[in-house]
């Protein structure tokens, strides 16, 4: 009987919003592979927090610019090449958002109302944090 390693990614990501007209609006950014709706996320960078390794992921992964909130949203797993990455998500008020960013090549990002990310996005969890975001907000 053969027993398999089951391999934990710790990654941390940013849920980037806007308050436009009293509405919240969230932007998500499609895979690397261009197939699926995400948040802006990554490893977590050995000299770094986990808010400031998902701040430098919403720059490379979406050109976005802003102040990371502390206070943990929530977590999510998803599955990846073999592995289980367990996703640490926080908030990026978004105060800039460049034209020319590290990944604009190969990634496609929009902002959306919360029940169009819901819907978009496929990790459970992912869809219960963001529906939880208004009670977070406002």
């Amino acid at each position: 009987m053969s027993t398999r390693t089951i391999v934990l990614v710790e990654q941390s990501g940013v849920i980037p919003y806007r308050i436009l007209d009293g509405k919240i609006e969230v932007m998500l950014i499609t895979s690397s592979g261009g197939k699926r709706w995400v948040i802006p996320k990554g490893l977590i960078e050995p000299d770094m927090t986990p808010e400031d390794s998902a701040a430098k992921e919403a720059w490379e992964e979406a050109g976005l610019l802003g102040q990371v909130f502390p206070d943990l949203m929530g977590t999510y797993e998803y599955y990846k090449s073999g592995y289980i990455c367990q996703v640490e998500v926080f908030l990026l008020l978004v105060q800039t958002v460049r034209e020319n960013w590290p990944e604009a090549y190969k990634r496609k990002r929009q902002w959306v109302s919360i029940p169009k990310a819901i819907k978009r996005v496929d990790e459970p969890e992912l869809k219960l944090i963001f529906g939880d975001l208004p009670h977070r907000l406002m």
